[in-house]
């Protein structure tokens, strides 16, 4: 059997750049043969643009070995008919990028890759990719759900047209994005610039030791803590970043301070992330009974989960990771130099926090 193709989601809201990038992809002599797969659903497509096709055509291939397919209809077909026309020598490809229209959430195109047994024989999912728009990127955040969503799947975030607002509006932007998605690195991004390396091959989906969560991230949500008992955080919209703005932060020792001047955004995000981390070994049944539990009541609100675990009489890491309902683990390697723990991070809508963290410290060996 062949090699799988990488499949890239770009996910991004209207006027967030993506158009650019797809231009990009499939005109730039890049020397990568990509079959970019377009839903037609989006005021911006790019085919009345810079593909000239007759009505019924709907693969067209670019002048620099790529291919273009304009899809109206089952995401499924338009996968099993590219491979099928790989297979008969009609087009040649070895990577796959899906656009999806500015309001999807690339939730559902996700699970694809592993619900789907003919996709998954052939295709494996690289990684989501969201971009948002500088200028724009805050209010789409506050009124539409679904662009937190893209936000909170991302494996990698883009933030396009930072020229066009001042320097502290794209840091409190990166800061929001941040509490949403610690995981995914952000990158500003012009996309004349963006080396094609940085969009490809992050193997997001993968089960890897791989668990990088941004250090600022980290460094404030400790913060959090040495003041968690002051504060009520059942909020019913499970925002817990705002509590600490206005407080005087001198007692807190050093490496808090540079970064108090992103935190009064005040903004109630429905999607937002936190991470579990402990020393002790964690209870094998006591923590699969929990986790099923979680997956069966939270599951359609869980958008990304990913962990490296510290199991009681495992001498190797075991690792986890999933999408809604559907979650992976793996042996990884032994835990050789290094003192032996667990970090999760949960990434979902309105999930109770506190709940979970509370649950999964009780799964301790």
């Amino acid at each position: 059997m062949s090699k799988l193709i990488p499949v890239t989601i770009l996910t991004g809201f209207l006027g967030s750049g993506k158009t650019t990038l797809l231009k990009r992809i499939l005109t730039e002599q890049h020397g990568m043969k990509i079959a970019v797969i377009e839903n037609e659903f989006g005021e911006e497509n790019i085919d009345n643009e810079i593909l000239v096709q007759d009505g019924r055509e709907q693969i067209v291939q670019m002048s620099n070995g790529c291919i273009c397919c304009t899809i109206r209809g089952d995401l499924v077909q338009a996968l099993s008919d590219l491979i099928t026309q790989r297979d008969e020598g009609k087009f040649d490809f070895d990577r796959v990028v899906i656009e999806t229209t500015g309001v999807a959430n690339p939730g559902p195109v996700a699970q694809t890759f592993f619900m789907d047994e003919e996709i998954a024989a052939r295709y494996l999912l690289d990684a989501v990719i969201t971009l948002v728009d500088a200028k724009h990127g805050n209010l789409q955040l506050d009124k539409q759900e679904e662009a937190q969503r893209q936000v909170g799947f991302a494996d990698a975030i883009f933030i396009t047209k930072s020229d066009l607002v001042p320097e502290a509006e794209v840091a409190d932007l990166r800061h929001r994005l941040l509490h949403m998605n610690p995981r995914a690195p952000i990158r500003t991004a012009n996309f004349g610039e963006t080396p094609i390396d940085t969009i490809f091959d992050l193997r997001g989906f993968n089960l890897n030791e791989k668990l990088e969560i941004d250090p600022d991230f980290l460094r404030a949500e400790a913060h959090e803590h040495d003041e968690h008992d002051e504060h009520d955080h059942d909020h019913d919209h499970g925002h817990v970043h705002d509590e600490h703005c206005g407080h005087d932060h001198d007692d807190h020792g050093h490496g808090h301070g540079v970064h108090d001047h992103h935190h009064h955004h005040h903004h109630t995000d429905h999607i937002a992330s936190f991470v579990f981390r402990s020393d002790k070994p964690f209870h094998y049944g006591k923590l699969e009974e929990f986790l099923s539990g979680i997956l069966s009541v939270y599951g359609e609100k869980l958008l990304r989960y990913k962990g490296v675990l510290y199991m009681e009489g495992v001498d190797r890491k075991v690792v986890f990771q999933g999408v809604h309902q559907l979650m992976g683990s793996d042996i990884g390697a032994k835990w050789e130099d290094e003192t032996p723990g667990t970090k999760m991070v949960f990434i979902g809508v309105d999930l109770p926090r506190d709940a979970i963290l509370k649950g999964l410290a009780a799964c301790l060996a």
